[in-house]
């Protein structure tokens, strides 16, 4: 089997049977990513604790790509730290731009089966919306603060009192 084919199979596998597609009733962090060029539409859950994701899922709906994408993103990032998670989306961004060295290629594991993407420039917003999605919602305020477990910050009405 050539390498085309394999990773045609391995895409095909994660949109048929996604291992991560189900709602994570008890995340501590959820946000909604549309591809609107498209309709992609996906809500990607997860638990970080520590800043360490615990767990993900994601529900939605769209093209194999992104469904199949975010699916790989996520038997990636369960388990590693926000750092790495981070480090992995950069990571995935220079492969679809056409710019990832082989040794950065392999931390993608079977993720690195949509490196062809990059040739195709209608399919680079469905292949990176689970991994955008998930590197805005690691940005936002509430993530940071659920990842630093800085919640015991006072209030300004009470800062002085």
């Amino acid at each position: 089997m050539d390498t085309k084919a394999l990773y045609r199979e391995i895409l095909n596998d994660h949109n048929v049977n996604p291992s991560h597609k189900n709602e994570l009733t008890d995340a501590t962090v959820q946000l909604n990513g549309v591809n609107p060029s498209c309709g992609d539409n996906i809500t990607l859950f997860l638990n970080i604790n520590n800043g360490i994701i615990t767990d993900g899922s994601f529900t939605g709906s769209g093209c194999a790509v992104s469904q199949a994408s975010v699916d790989m993103m996520l038997d990636l990032v369960i388990g590693k730290s926000v750092e790495e998670a981070e480090s992995l989306y950069s990571v995935f961004t220079e492969m679809i731009k056409g710019n990832v060295t082989d040794e950065n290629l392999e931390k993608l594991e079977e993720a690195a089966a949509l490196q062809d993407i990059s040739h195709m420039p209608s399919r680079v917003k469905c292949a990176e919306l689970g991994w955008r999605t998930m590197d805005q919602m690691l940005k936002t305020p509430l993530a940071q603060a659920v990842i630093k477990k800085t919640a015991s910050l006072p209030h300004i009405e009470c800062a002085g009192n």
